[in-house]
């Protein structure tokens, strides 16, 4: 399996290297600039030494060293992912960026990789449900650029929630911990590696159900890259398939994540 999975692989290099996309072809690959916003664990987070760690990180070495090259990593706001990326200041966005038909209409994305559900947090004992009515009056904190800014945006703020854009999601946490937000709203394992399970979220909890959207919270989480790389894309996405076709990307997974990821 793994034989047929890499001849597959270069097969896909060789096929994409006779297409020129903006100028590059899979011959140029000899290395992948990720770009990735690096406070949201257990996606992507910092060790107490500085080191970038956590699944995307992993799964982005992982696809690196089954395609021969060097992984580099360039850190950036998560709202700023998107233009940095159109820009040419990475090759391609490794930052548990869900696919969504508004984001398709500025870059293109790898198949979907794996799912995570979505969940409001807030202090213990609050009663807080993931309803505009619920929420009215209150203070929601959300992740610039994101999928649940998105939604809260669009399914709270005109009922009278205030919901307000961080540019990292410790910023977040941050205000939540000094009482300056009443919740926060991102996807449940960041929520709860990055914050419940720790001291600083030890007084707060999920608030609610998890919270599904099909057109909003889109339907999965890729890679993304910029419109037309088709060598790049065709590269990745091949080299995606074999790590879930050999387990890497669950054996991976498993070390993260509370529930078993849903891999698409």
């Amino acid at each position: 399996m793994k034989l047929n999975f890499r001849k597959h692989t270069a097969l896909a290099l060789i096929a994409a290297g006779s297409l020129i996309a903006s100028g590059a072809s899979a011959a140029e690959l000899k290395q992948i600039r990720f770009g990735v916003e690096a406070s949201y664990a257990p996606f992507e987070f910092k060790s107490p030494t500085g080191e970038l760690q956590g699944f995307d990180i992993e799964v982005g070495h992982a696809v690196c060293a089954r395609l021969k090259v060097k992984c580099v990593w360039v850190e950036n706001d998560f709202d700023g992912l998107i233009p940095a990326l159109s820009a040419r200041k990475f090759d391609a966005i490794n930052s548990d960026m869900t696919i969504t038909e508004q984001r398709k209409k500025a870059i293109d994305f790898t198949e979907p990789i794996y799912s995570i559900p979505n969940q409001l947090i807030a202090r213990k004992g609050s009663g807080l449900l993931p309803s505009a009515a619920s929420l009215k009056g209150k203070r929601v904190g959300v992740l610039q650029g994101t999928i649940q800014e998105s939604y809260a945006k669009a399914k709270w703020a005109g009922a009278g929630v205030d919901v307000v854009p961080y540019q990292t999601q410790d910023q977040i946490y941050a205000d939540l911990v000094a009482g300056r937000l009443d919740a926060a709203f991102q996807d449940s394992e960041a929520a709860s590696k990055g914050f419940l399970k720790r001291a600083q979220g030890a007084a707060f909890e999920f608030a609610g159900p998890t919270v599904t959207d099909s057109q909003l919270l889109g339907s999965g989480v890729g890679f993304g890259v910029r419109k037309g790389d088709a060598a790049l894309k065709a590269a990745l996405d091949e080299t995606l398939r074999a790590l879930k076709a050999d387990g890497t990307i669950e054996r991976i997974a498993a070390k993260y994540f509370d529930v078993k990821v849903v891999l698409k």
